[in-house]
């Protein structure tokens, strides 16, 4: 596999924290209710955390893991490997994602913390395709829109490599270079 080109920048990157960070603060600066950020691993942790330090409010942090398996079209065929370590009820929750896709396995997630009783719950994305996606979901902040191409970097992977690169950038999974 080899490395395409970039599609966004350490400094684009930066940009776009600081002003999700911005509208996050102003979005629950008035809110009565703990704000719990929700990190859904492994692809999340590295924007989360440069996301939390742009968030200018006290806040908890945690994090899940879930799987998704067999139909991908279908969010129904979801595990849960690593759930939530309190509880979000009455809560002002904010759920990150790294990348939304086809949105099935997150519109499952969304269901599922619904059902747990938040005061609000909102979600965050680095990247946004659109033009892959299959289940609505409502996208409160959103970094970037990017087209159907696999890219890795910035916590995103191919095959668990390439989280540690500090840019996003398409990948030729069909190269062995």
């Amino acid at each position: 596999m080899a490395i395409g080109k970039t599609v966004l920048k350490i400094s684009e990157i930066a940009d776009i924290v600081y002003k999700l960070g911005a509208s996050i603060t102003e979005t629950y600066r008035e809110s009565t209710h703990e704000l719990v950020v929700v990190g859904l691993l492994k692809g999340s942790f590295i924007f989360m955390a440069d996301l939390v330090r742009a968030i200018d409010l006290p806040l908890r942090v945690d994090f899940m893991v879930v799987s998704s398996y067999g139909n991908e079209t279908r969010g129904g065929n979801v595990k849960i490997i690593m759930d939530l370590g309190e509880s979000i009820a009455d809560k002002d929750v904010l759920l990150v994602e790294d990348i939304i896709d086809t949105g099935a396995t997150l519109a499952t997630v969304l269901d599922l913390l619904r059902g747990r009783g938040p005061a609000s719950l909102r979600v965050c994305t680095l990247l946004d395709k659109p033009s892959r996606r299959i289940v609505k979901i409502p996208i409160d902040f959103k970094g970037a829109e990017i087209p159907d191409e696999f890219v890795c970097g910035y916590g995103l992977d191919y095959a668990q490599l390439h989280r540690n690169l500090p840019f996003v950038c398409t990948i030729d999974i069909k190269s062995r270079t």
